[in-house]
């Protein structure tokens, strides 16, 4: 059994819509490739038949893990987050002690994680290391560059 993920309301819904998507039009095109590459002939020595399979059977892997997270998502209330420390969809101001330099990240579940909108995941070693930090304190992380220390500057939600 996978373990329970705590998700956004509009991230859990991002990850129902692609479900759906997946489950219907992905189906839909991955049986017309099929049906295309059988027409070609002999079924023993049809490559693209065979790679058309594979890319089903991928298709129906992913399909399936995505049910298992969907299954075990379960909506965020923000109203009983614990706003004095570092938690899931906290956005926290960090500072960078070596180099000064100042970061906004708000922390989010795996899947909704996009660095490009400062979202990093709860079990990256920054987000881990953030986790459960109150303003004022200094976060010691190891990263793969080595241990980089934060003062946490700021606490939202």
């Amino acid at each position: 059994m996978s373990a329970v993920n705590y998700y956004t309301k509009e991230g859990l819904e991002k990850l129902k819509n692609e479900l759906n998507e997946l489950k219907t039009k992905g189906r839909s095109n991955m049986a017309k490739q099929i049906a295309e590459a059988r027409d070609k002939g002999d079924l023993s020595e049809n490559a693209e038949y065979d790679a058309a399979k594979d890319a089903q059977g991928l298709l129906e892997l992913k399909i399936s893990k995505l049910e298992a997270v969907v299954g075990n998502a379960r909506v965020i209330d923000e109203s009983n987050l614990d706003t004095s420390k570092v938690g899931i969809l906290s956005t926290v101001t960090i500072q960078n002690k070596k180099n000064g330099m100042k970061v906004k990240y708000q922390i989010v579940a795996e899947e909704e994680a996009d660095l490009k909108l400062n979202k990093i995941s709860i079990k990256s070693p920054i987000g881990k290391g953030l986790v459960g930090k109150k303003q004022g304190e200094i976060a010691k992380i190891k990263v793969p560059a080595g241990e980089m220390e934060f003062d946490i500057l700021e606490i939202a939600y």
